[in-house]
This record gives structure tokens, C-alpha cells and sequence, in this order.
């Protein structure tokens, strides 16, 4: 019985990482009509960018250089979004095209610079230790992943339904034309769903 909860746990977690994943490229796509094939690529970018510096620096919080990594990654992003897809805004095929391609030279890029093969990278020290629930064991680091896919999901909820900068997001998404009424030329929620 053990290992099949364990192994539901696993599903999971796997799918909090999926949820994770997805839930960007889908507000992405919902909000500017752009499928960012992209997405991926920069969510292992700022992989390797935090698995490289917890193995090159001791001492660091995971927690902490996971966020610097997004950081990076949203500024990368953010460029790549100012000085390339915003000139192509009318021409849908040719972001697929930049997208796609960007999204190659990121994968050539990783693996030319830190190979094919995976980066381990230790559990963090306070996570390490099984949890006991209901006389079954389970591995504390994969629930709290289920835990942080879980809150970045109330999150978004919360974002998205009861905040101005949500309701800005769905008219958006609702008419596109509601976007060239907002006070800023650039779309402030355009910007931040891409970064």
C-alpha cells in the first residue's frame, strides 16, 4: 500500500511541475495570442542557472537562488520580449518562427555549456528528513513541492479574480482592444505576465 501512495505522491509532484510550467504559457498565450514556445527553454534556463549556483557556491538557500534564477530569467525574457516580439506584434507566424527558434538556441546553448547529462543537486538540509503521516512515510522535499504548486495556484487565483491588475488581465484577454485604453503605452500586465 506504501508504494502506491508514494508513487500518487510522485504523480503529484510531477504534476505540481507541470501545473508550474503550464500555467505561464497559458496565460501567456491567453493574454497576448502568442504561443511562446519559448516558455520551456527559459524555465530550464533558470534551472541550470540555479543548479549551477548551489553546486559552484556552498552555503546558499534554495530558496533564495531559485528566486534570483527566476529573476534572471524573467530579465532575459523581458529583453527578448521588448526587442524582438515586439516588432513582429502583427505577424503571428513569424513569432512562432522566433519563438521556436530562440527556443533552440537556449537547448544548444544548455547543452553546449553544461552537457546532456543531469545536474544533482542535494535535497535541502531541512527537507531531507521523512515526514510521518497516518503510519506512512513520505519524502518532506516532494511535499512541499505539492505544497508550492499548490499555493502559486491559490495565488494565481487570487491575482487573476480579485485584484485590479486581474480584472485588467481579462478584459484583455476578453477584448485585446481594451489594452491601447490603459494608461500606458507599453500594457503593464502584458509586461508582467511575460516576465
Amino acid at each position: 500500500m506504501q508504494f502506491w501512495i508514494i508513487q500518487g505522491l510522485n504523480s503529484l509532484s510531477l504534476g505540481g511541475l507541470l501545473f508550474l510550467l503550464s500555467s505561464g504559457f497559458s496565460l501567456i498565450f491567453g493574454l497576448m495570442r502568442l504561443a511562446n514556445l519559448t516558455h520551456g527553454a527559459f524555465f530550464m534556463l533558470g534551472t541550470y542557472f540555479a543548479a549551477i549556483a548551489l553546486r559552484s557556491y556552498d552555503g546558499l538557500n534554495i530558496w533564495v537562488t531559485a528566486l534570483g534564477a527566476g529573476v534572471a530569467v524573467a530579465a532575459i525574457g523581458g529583453l527578448f520580449e521588448r526587442l524582438v516580439l515586439a516588432r513582429l506584434r502583427a505577424n503571428p507566424l513569424g513569432q512562432v518562427l522566433v519563438t521556436l527558434g530562440m527556443s533552440f538556441i537556449i537547448s544548444d546553448a544548455c547543452l553546449m555549456l553544461w552537457g546532456g547529462d543531469s545536474i544533482p543537486v542535494p535535497t535541502p538540509q531541512n527537507l531531507q528528513a521523512p515526514t510521518r503521516l497516518f503510519g506512512f512515510v513520505f519524502p518532506t522535499y516532494r511535499l512541499v513541492l505539492v505544497g508550492c504548486a499548490m499555493a502559486a495556484a491559490v495565488m494565481l487565483y487570487l491575482l487573476l479574480e480579485r485584484t485590479r491588475l486581474g480584472a485588467m488581465i481579462r478584459a484583455g484577454v476578453d477584448d485585446s482592444a481594451v489594452r491601447f485604453f490603459q494608461p500606458t503605452q507599453d500594457w503593464t500586465p502584458t509586461c508582467f505576465l511575460w516576465r
